[in-house]
């Protein structure tokens, strides 16, 4: 298979394994989405780390495939394209990008999914499509601007140009830099630390913040305060504010 779900200490790994770029073709777009349901729905997957190699992350779609693609044919791809990335970005779980050598294209989209992004010294990010006289199709002219800002979202595109990974800190594309060679490491360890917290308040988390960008702030409230409430039936809530008042903060085990 050219994606892979690995499973270990609770966390889930959403592997590229297509040499030599990672190239995003349809069967991994539809791979893509399909795993992203199997994450969110399986018990022993508490956090999800997405991650192309030591080598790349993904440099962008598969352009050979795309270029044999008529008006009529992207029409009815284009919907499975951005719901393969969809599927990604709500897991209800967090998830985290190990960003290495090239996020170009589909690759940055699909690092734009994630809740955090740990990228590589030597990494490289961008959105290239206008150079193909295209623009972005799996979300990037939508969740980048959310990112960084309107205005660095439009150099961005505008240009086509990619942006290293210090230039990425800075803007906010990417959250945090490391070693190469550490990359994968700090982002499973990330993602490891939060499955052992309560799964249905990161889900509640994750979902007001995600749910609550999209609409008024009146209406991110109500979202907000239904999920709050609603965490009270919980037994992760018990655990936590009995360990709270009996242990003292950050001492909890959650189920």
């Amino acid at each position: 298979m050219t994606v892979n779900l690995e499973v270990a200490e609770g966390v889930g790994t959403i592997r590229l394994d297509r040499p030599p770029m990672n190239a995003l073709d349809i069967a991994i777009q539809d791979r893509l989405r399909e795993l992203a349901v199997e994450a969110g729905e399986r018990a022993d997957v508490r956090a999800v780390v997405l991650y192309g190699g030591e080598k790349v992350f993904a440099a962008g779609a598969d352009i050979k495939e795309m270029r044999d693609m008529d008006h009529a044919a992207m029409v009815g791809r284009a919907r499975g394209l951005q719901d393969a990335f969809t599927a990604i970005a709500r897991i209800p779980k967090p998830v985290v990008a190990a960003v290495t050598g090239y996020a170009l294209g589909g690759g940055c989209e699909l690092a734009l999914c994630a809740d955090f992004r740990i990228a590589a010294e030597d990494a490289k990010l961008g959105q290239p499509e206008i150079l193909l006289g295209l623009i972005p199709g799996a979300g990037g002219t939508q969740r980048l601007p959310r990112l960084v800002g309107p205005s660095k979202a439009k150099d961005l595109i505008f240009t086509g140009r990619m942006v290293k990974a210090e230039e990425a800190l800075r803007i906010g594309l990417v959250d945090r830099v490391v070693p190469a060679a550490e990359v994968y490491e700090q982002a499973h360890a990330w993602a490891a630390k939060l499955a052992q917290g309560p799964a249905i308040a990161l889900r509640a988390a994750k979902e007001s913040i995600d749910q609550g960008l999209e609409t008024d702030l009146d209406t991110g409230l109500t979202i907000e305060r239904a999920w709050f409430a609603g965490l009270f039936a919980t037994e992760d809530r018990e655990r936590g504010m009995r360990s709270f008042v009996e242990e003292g903060p950050g001492k909890a085990k959650f189920v």
